[in-house]
């Protein structure tokens, strides 16, 4: 399935993601919204701050999540 077909994150998906993550991470502050021009992934918050990108896999058959987190080396200081 290329990118263009690839089928969006539902509505469903984004409280499913952000229950997992809000368990996993033990913080009840995240937020996983949908992207404003993009369908086939969703943007993570923590309160209103953006920290990441989930994309959506669904190859194969497969379903699967992908977490993208840029860390940059300012914010390290």
């Amino acid at each position: 399935m290329t990118q263009a077909e690839a089928l969006p994150v539902t509505p469903d998906e984004l409280i499913k993601l952000t229950n997992f993550l809000r368990k996993q991470f033990q913080n009840t502050n995240i937020v996983v919204k949908k992207r404003p021009q993009k369908t086939d992934s969703a943007e993570v918050y923590i309160a209103e701050e953006f920290i990441g990108v989930i994309f959506r896999d669904d190859e194969d058959g497969d379903l699967s999540y992908n977490f993208q987190m840029a860390i940059l080396d300012f914010d390290l200081e």
